[in-house]
């Protein structure tokens, strides 16, 4: 099932996310309709908040980039109820885009590494330490758990020249090839 993505403005994208257990309905079936969403809207991460389920999940394909970015073409991971533990190293400025925002991007400074713990879909614990690209997806999608977005992130002063674009895409002023559910819609 491929699900319509929230868009700015929806009340569930602020929230912070509650863990799950491994009883969780459904469970195999969400996170394949995760990655059904994610290819459908053409992302490279998708987080349950942004299809609105306000649980720790999120998955990652860096596939679509894999020929820019070789160290991405084979990592596809699921992460459940992580917890980000340590970030640290220099401060690196990239571009950043949304499928919550569509159509808007920024510069942001995310750390170079990044020590996450959480769940795999098969709920085998993993401690592990990712840099670059990889840390950079994985903050981006973590943050979402948290309700933070990454025009959170950007300077106050761009945040300000920002606030017209975003409160347009919050009326639904924005083009997209997927659906999408805007904050006065209610969630399925």
């Amino acid at each position: 099932m491929v699900y319509p993505i929230i868009i700015y403005g929806h009340p569930i994208l602020r929230k912070v996310a509650e863990s799950i257990d491994r009883d969780y309905p459904d469970l195999q079936q969400f996170i394949n309709d995760l990655f059904e969403t994610l290819y459908k809207s053409e992302g490279l991460g998708l987080a349950a908040p942004q299809v609105g389920k306000s649980i720790r999940i999120f998955v990652i394909d860096g596939k679509p980039v894999g020929d820019d970015e070789p160290d991405l073409a084979d990592f596809k991971k699921v992460f459940i109820n992580a917890r980000i533990v340590e970030k640290y190293g220099d401060l690196a400025l990239m571009t950043e885009g949304c499928l919550s925002i569509p159509n808007l991007r920024e510069e942001v400074n995310r750390e170079a590494y990044v020590r996450i713990t959480y769940y795999d879909e098969n709920w085998e614990f993993h401690d592990e330490v990712y840099t670059g690209y990889k840390a950079r997806i994985i903050q981006h999608e973590y943050d979402h758990l948290d309700g933070i977005l990454f025009t959170d992130k950007v300077s106050p002063l761009r945040r300000r020249l920002l606030k017209s674009k975003l409160t347009a895409i919050s009326k639904g002023r924005f083009e997209v090839d997927y659906k999408t559910i805007l904050p006065n819609q209610k969630v399925k």
